[in-house]
């Protein structure tokens, strides 16, 4: 377990209320390719406001879509300090990734350098940071995303060289597709739907330590991404 993970754990058990921050980019943002359905911050909500009685904590979803972890350092104040959180999640890596578009292309050296300035800085605000590997991607289909399997592994590496907490959405969803893209869990080549944001929420719970009693999501979340299930 690492100090971040005996930090979270403490806290939880304290009752003290905390403001979560859920950060990175359109997948976290949720928007438009849920299609109506929840997104994983939105489960993340009900399972640590309703199911936990964590009635008194404030989850908060500050991601935008298109967004690269240069844009977040930029905007920092504003996604995660003057939230004043506890706890700040950071998916971020499917648009960095990318090399195509207005913004240079950068290498996963680059990307790391950055995502450790941004681990910095939550701690800075003596915050907990999370930080999630982005989900997989379809790439023949999405060609310019070609070397997402890299910005995961930097990452990773962050993670690690940081004492970091790490929820590996994208080994997660390498599994769920028995080693590629699971086709059931994706809106199109790179953005998950309802339910692959299911996927998404359960793998944060459970690498966060979030198991209400006699939980009803949990166990929802579960069957329909079995049912959901296709490669």
């Amino acid at each position: 377990m690492t100090a971040d993970a005996a930090a979270l754990a403490r806290a939880l058990a304290s009752g003290a209320p905390l403001t979560w921050v859920l950060t990175g980019d359109s997948i976290t943002q949720g928007l438009v390719h849920t299609q109506g359905g929840r997104t994983y911050a939105e489960h993340l909500h009900e399972i640590v406001r309703g199911e936990l009685g964590r009635v008194h904590d404030v989850v908060i979803d500050t991601a935008i879509s298109g967004w690269r972890i240069v844009q977040l350092l930029d905007d920092f104040d504003r996604r995660v300090a003057t939230w004043r959180p506890q706890v700040v999640t950071l998916m971020i890596g499917t648009n960095d990734c990318s090399d195509e578009g207005a913004f240079p292309v950068i290498t996963p050296d680059e990307f790391a350098a950055s995502l450790t300035e941004f681990v910095r800085r939550v701690r800075e605000l003596g915050a907990i940071p999370v930080l999630q590997t982005p989900p997989a991607v379809d790439v023949p289909n999405a060609p310019e995303r070609g070397r997402i399997a890299a910005f995961a592994q930097a990452v990773r590496d962050v993670a690690a060289a940081e004492d970091a907490m790490l929820v590996d959405q994208f080994a997660r969803f390498a599994e769920l597709g028995n080693g590629g893209v699971p086709w059931g869990l994706m809106n199109d080549p790179f953005h998950p739907n309802a339910t692959g944001h299911q996927a998404l929420a359960l793998e944060i719970a459970e690498t966060l330590g979030l198991d209400p009693v006699a939980s009803r999501v949990l166990p929802k979340l579960r069957a329909d991404i079995a049912a959901g299930r296709l490669n």
